[in-house]
């Protein structure tokens, strides 16, 4: 058994201990967690997918960066910064890191719904978007459940 370190300087900060047994969190709470890793793993994904075609890699020549619309192009670049940036505040579960995926994926919902000439309108990423921000509205309130007052 470790013991913590506990510092009167309250310009410290304490570890983490993840693997110790703490009752404060809850089944939500853990839950809630485990998504935000999953979608840290997803945005990683779709912003290392951005910056592939930002740097025409797997593309085809007619399919270059520079071939594309100043919409693409911007909307590309913003996502592929977006994305990566939401997965390292995802992944941390920290507050900032919500929000800015938040930020991302009303972006994307925007951008597929309102201006479908920048990448066409894609019904899944649509559907997929809106699933996943309703799962977490819902697991965010169930979490919130189970905090104390």
């Amino acid at each position: 058994m470790r013991e913590r370190f506990v510092s009167d300087d309250p310009n410290t900060l304490d570890p983490v201990h993840e693997q110790d047994n703490d009752d404060g969190v809850g089944l939500w709470t853990r839950r809630m967690v485990l998504f935000l890793r999953v979608m840290a793993g997803l945005s990683m994904l779709k912003g290392l997918y951005h910056w592939s075609r930002v740097c025409g890699i797997g593309v085809g020549p007619n399919d270059l960066f520079e071939s594309h619309s100043i919409a693409w192009q911007t909307a590309t670049v913003f996502f592929a910064v977006l994305d990566l940036v939401a997965a390292v505040g995802l992944w941390l579960a920290a507050a900032w890191g919500a929000v800015i995926w938040l930020t991302a994926v009303a972006s994307m919902l925007a951008v597929e719904i309102f201006f479908p000439q920048v990448f066409g309108r894609a019904f899944l990423t649509v559907l997929l978007e809106s699933a996943l921000l309703g799962l977490y509205l819902w697991l965010a309130v169930q979490a919130a459940k189970e905090q104390p007052e």
